[in-house]
């Protein structure tokens, strides 16, 4: 077996089995989202294309159709409803291993970073946690993946297809969770960089465009109710005010990498800070490496994406903040500069041997102590931040819109 097999394969695995160790029961609970979720797919079944829902406080519906087709396939169950989360969670470690790939430098070691690198991000409980329960983060994130993949391969081939291609997942990016309205600017941004000529922004506007235009031309002529609702602009405050509001979100996303993390208790163990001590400080040093060699294409790339990913939680209500679902997409730019750091460390003047012993534990350690922290103490808080006991069947049989309180968490279940 080649090594470059090897590794993937090994990738696999490890994604697989932390996605679906104790799948269902580790939250057991659903939460009154993931109902009004289960609710808006069904109120999709037998009715032509729309691009956007105004239930559970407003959605476009491309992530909804595919819950949808889950409960066609698997029944109304709780198991129907997480799976799509999962299965993007799992595939996105395969986009994301060739896409490191394409990023990282060329070298003797490129396979093994490319392996670590895309270890780091499944033992991520960051990324981990939104892949086992219903919530379309998952989905966003391999969506902007295939983007990024398709316009990086087009740079080194100038292959029109993969143009076209790029342009299709941003459009498709665009019609899934908010933040992805954005992510167009970092293909786009990446042209321009590259001195594209104009017939190529031709080919990608227009594959983009065709894709985003039901959800655009909706956007047009009515407002977005979730953004209507969660929006610093929507509040009637001055604009110094909303400055101050967006200068605090910016200290709280900040605080949360290193110091105090999402208090959701569905998005995080709470106030634990999103990144561990050993990453926080590789994530740091890769940041400042990168930014000392923005002039590369590959930094410019992710640093970019980085900003993209945390612009959306910059201009939110500041009650909802930090919030670790919002910048979710921030993570592949993460263990990017992660994997920068750590391949600096194979520099020094020393033998490789021992650097790259070094890099192993380190890495090793990490990620046990991120899983330790998902399944012995996130695992405990889930029981009260799922807050809903009874399962997704036993919820239709009612035939209401109340959830009866004999389904709901009533104590402390610590």
């Amino acid at each position: 077996m080649k090594r470059n097999n090897f590794y993937l394969i090994t990738l696999l695995f490890i994604s697989l089995f932390i996605i679906f160790f104790q799948f269902n029961l580790i939250p057991k609970n659903l939460s009154f989202d993931e109902i009004d979720f289960a609710k808006l797919a069904l109120s999709l079944n037998n009715k032509i294309y729309i691009p956007y829902s105004s239930l559970a406080t407003g959605h476009s519906t491309l992530y909804f159709y595919i819950l949808l087709f889950s409960f066609k396939l698997f029944g109304f169950t709780n198991f129907a409803l997480r799976l799509p989360s999962a299965i993007f969670g799992f595939l996105s470690i395969i986009v994301f291993y060739f896409l490191i790939k394409e990023l990282l430098p060329k070298n003797k070691f490129l396979n093994l970073f490319a392996f670590i690198s895309t270890f780091i991000l499944a033992t991520s409980r960051w990324f981990f946690n939104f892949a086992r329960f219903s919530f379309e983060a998952t989905f966003l994130l391999i969506l902007e993946l295939f983007s990024l993949f398709f316009i990086v391969k087009f740079l080194k081939n100038k292959k029109n297809y993969f143009l076209l291609l790029s342009g299709v997942f941003a459009g498709l990016s665009f019609l899934s969770y908010i933040p992805g309205r954005i992510f167009v600017f970092i293909p786009l941004l990446v042209l321009f960089l590259n001195k594209i000529t104009w017939k190529k922004y031709i080919i990608f506007l227009t594959s983009f465009i065709i894709v985003a235009l039901p959800l655009m031309y909706y956007l047009l002529t009515n407002a977005d109710l979730r953004i209507k609702q969660a929006s610093i602009f929507s509040q009637n405050t001055s604009l110094a005010s909303k400055i101050t509001l967006i200068t605090e979100n910016a200290k709280k996303t900040t605080l949360m990498f290193f110091l105090k993390g999402d208090m959701n208790g569905r998005h995080n163990y709470p106030g634990k800070p999103a990144i561990n001590s050993i990453l926080g400080l590789l994530f740091i040093s890769g940041l400042f490496l990168s930014l000392k060699r923005i002039n590369l294409i590959n930094n410019k790339i992710m640093f970019s994406y980085f900003l993209i990913a945390i612009i959306p939680t910059l201009f939110t209500r500041t009650i909802d903040n930090p919030n670790m679902l919002r910048t979710y997409t921030s993570l592949p730019s993460i263990v990017f500069f992660i994997t920068t750091a750590l391949i600096y460390l194979l520099n020094i003047k020393t033998k490789r041997i021992y650097v790259l012993t070094f890099i192993f534990f380190l890495v090793i350690f990490s990620s046990l102590y991120e899983l330790r922290t998902y399944f012995f103490f996130q695992s405990r808080v889930v029981k009260n931040s799922f807050e809903v006991k009874c399962n997704l069947e036993d919820i239709n049989k009612f035939g209401t819109n109340i959830i009866p309180k004999s389904c709901r968490v009533q104590k402390n279940e610590f």
